[in-house]
């Protein structure tokens, strides 16, 4: 920008970014006392974190990073035998199930990794989880 505009806009920056708005700060203040919400979240997470884990086991992909307390699981892939820009596009285009390719995360060992969120509805978990195992079962049979 030109150097005239640094000052204005720094001061401009800071009062847009300095703290979260009042209603917001009042909203996540409140959001501490909903304590059976939080809990029936807290469970919900772990249903769905252990149905994750069931159908990567179900599917052969068990090499999976220890999830606790995340909404999600890092699962290697090198098995299938496909980049994990390759794989998420296939399950999304053959099996509508969306996965995180794991190069978003790691430039590194990325490819040989995707992400795959626990945070939908339980129901959704479980078909998605029931779409890959067959999915990959499929694939082994060929």
């Amino acid at each position: 920008m030109p150097p005239e505009m640094v000052e204005p806009i720094t001061r401009l920056a800071q009062n847009l970014f300095i703290c979260p708005p009042v209603l917001s700060q009042h909203a996540a203040i409140a959001a501490f006392d909903a304590t059976d919400e939080l809990e029936d979240n807290v469970r919900r997470y772990a249903r769905n974190r252990q149905i994750v884990l069931a159908g990567l086991a179900e599917a052969g992909l068990t090499d999976v990073a220890p999830a606790d307390g995340a909404f999600h699981a890092w699962v290697n892939i090198e098995s299938l035998n496909l980049t994990s820009t390759e794989l998420s596009a296939r399950w999304l285009r053959d099996i509508s199930v969306a996965v995180t390719p794991g190069l978003d995360f790691d430039g590194t060992d990325g490819d040989r990794h995707i992400r795959i969120s626990d945070a939908e509805s339980t129901a959704d978990i479980g078909e998605a989880m029931g779409r890959i195992v067959e999915w990959v079962g499929q694939r082994s049979q060929i």
